[in-house]
Parts: structure tokens; C-alpha cells; sequence
């Protein structure tokens, strides 16, 4: 698929099959995961890719924005390995933890897999269900599967005009 065609109809599928994700497609959508940029290249996310009716069952109290997805990713990073930027407000745990996030359901649609960015959730309260490591900070999930949904919401194509977004100095 070509990358503006990737970026201009991919959406937010609110509704899936109980199909489940090939694993040769899944594996695919995890390495474009794998080659995201992070700061220093540390590399410090961490993908889980849930797949059993159990741990679905343990989402499903956490959020109602599952959806039904057969699979869902949950993208941590290590808070014990970022990069502290200058003023040491910030670091860079958040932002390579979404940049991988948004490689994943990009790849996820050029392999024709739908998906749905998950945030409406208590992070601390996912990692508890799912025993993750107490450095590890929950950034987003990730739906993935076949929509039953085949189109967008009504509202997917409705865009600001680039001069109101985009400003030049």
C-alpha cells in the first residue's frame, strides 16, 4: 500500500470479528513496532501482545474500548531507561512509547489488520491486572483484529485546513 494512502484512510475500528491476527501479519506490525525511533536509541518500550480469553477479560474491566479486538497490544516503556532531557522536566519515555505505538497501527493497517488507539483506561490500574513490572509505565493500547466496522465514523475525514494548524515563523 503507498504510505499517503496508508495515513489517509486508516481509522479507528470501534467494532471487530473474532478472527484472530495471521501470526505472519502480526509479526510484521510488531517489527514496524521494532524499527520506530527512540530517543538515544534506547529502545525502551515494551510491547504485550494479549491474545487469551483471560488477559481479554482482564482489558475488558479495565476499559469498554476493547471493542471485541481478538488482540490487543499493550505499550509500556521502562521508566528506569530514558532519555532526560535538558531542564530535567521532561524525559523521553512518553513520546518513543507513542512513536512506536503509531508505527504499530500504521503497519497494522498497510497489512489490512484494523485497529483502534486504546486511552481510555486507568494505567496503573492495567498494569495491576496485568502483573507488569512496577518500572514499566503504560502509555496506550493497542485494538487489533477485523472490523466488522467498514468504514469510518462520519466524522474520520474532517480536517482543519493546514493554515490553521500550522504556523510559520
Amino acid at each position: 500500500m503507498e504510505f499517503t494512502e496508508v495515513i489517509e484512510n486508516r481509522y479507528s475500528c470501534k467494532d471487530y470479528t473474532d478472527k484472530q491476527v495471521e501470526k505472519e501479519k502480526l509479526t510484521k506490525i510488531l517489527e514496524a513496532g521494532r524499527f520506530a525511533p527512540t530517543a538515544k536509541n534506547l529502545q525502551e518500550q515494551k510491547i504485550y501482545v494479549v491474545q487469551s480469553k483471560e488477559y481479554l477479560a482482564k482489558i475488558d474491566a479495565c476499559t469498554p474500548c476493547r471493542y471485541h479486538a481478538p488482540t490487543v497490544l499493550v505499550v509500556t516503556y521502562d521508566k528506569n531507561n530514558v532519555f532526560t532531557y535538558l531542564g530535567e522536566k521532561r524525559d523521553s519515555g512518553v513520546e518513543d512509547a507513542t512513536i512506536v505505538a503509531t508505527h504499530l497501527l500504521l503497519a497494522a493497517y498497510n497489512e489490512e489488520i484494523d485497529s483502534c488507539w486504546i486511552n481510555f483506561f486507568d494505567p496503573q490500574k492495567i498494569a495491576q491486572e496485568l502483573n507488569l513490572p512496577e518500572n514499566e509505565e503504560v502509555v496506550m493500547m493497542l485494538d487489533l483484529g477485523y472490523g466488522k466496522q467498514r468504514e469510518p465514523l462520519p466524522n474520520h475525514h474532517l480536517r482543519k485546513e493546514l493554515d490553521e494548524t500550522v504556523k510559520y515563523l
